[in-house]
């Protein structure tokens, strides 16, 4: 399957496919979205704003969450303020989301089945890393998302002036609703 997209590849640059694509690596509305990975929302969601190529920064991750304050959601957040500009954050859930009621045990049990072996698991435990809550998904997607609203603004490398916002997108419609902000 990686080669038939390799082929497209080939073909694209060859007949000068990306020229209608060209940009820089600034976004032009100084925007940074949060979302999720799911296939439903690759074209979706750029549509349903209105945005194009080189518009924002898009951060995507299993459930469009920022878990961490020091996880690579959050360090692509900085990036994107500090060296490309951007002022405001866009953190954009969505409806019917795989990672909501995303069970540890289960995946815990998928890997097992593909091979992974116990003693590797029981290595990461080992380690300090907490595969249940790393591996866990939520249960409230506007939770989810005011809790990423939470890490960010009250982070302590994030300028007071930056803008939060949070949404939760139909992933059917392209509707967004906005989530309650939460408190600073």
């Amino acid at each position: 399957m990686i080669d038939d997209l390799l082929e497209y590849n080939n073909a694209f640059v060859s007949q000068k496919g990306y020229e209608k694509y060209i940009t820089n690596k600034y976004p032009d509305k100084k925007i940074a979205i949060v979302t999720c990975m799911d296939t439903r929302l690759t074209e979706l969601l750029p549509a349903s704003l209105g945005i194009k190529n080189g518009d924002v920064k898009m951060i995507k991750n299993a459930g469009g969450t920022i878990t961490h304050p020091f996880g690579s959601a959050m360090r692509s957040l900085l990036v994107a303020i500090y060296e490309l500009g951007v002022k405001e954050v866009m953190i954009i859930g969505h409806s019917d989301c795989g990672a909501q009621h995303m069970d540890s045990e289960t995946m815990l049990n998928h890997m097992r089945e593909r091979g992974v072996s116990q003693d590797h698991i029981d290595m990461m435990e080992y380690c300090g890393v907490d595969l249940r809550a790393w591996l866990s998904g939520f249960d409230d997607g506007c939770e989810a998302v005011r809790r990423s609203m939470h890490i960010v603004e009250h982070h302590p490398l994030i300028p007071n002036d930056i803008v939060v916002r949070g949404f939760i997108i139909n992933s059917t419609t392209g509707k967004l609703t906005e989530v309650e902000h939460s408190d600073k």
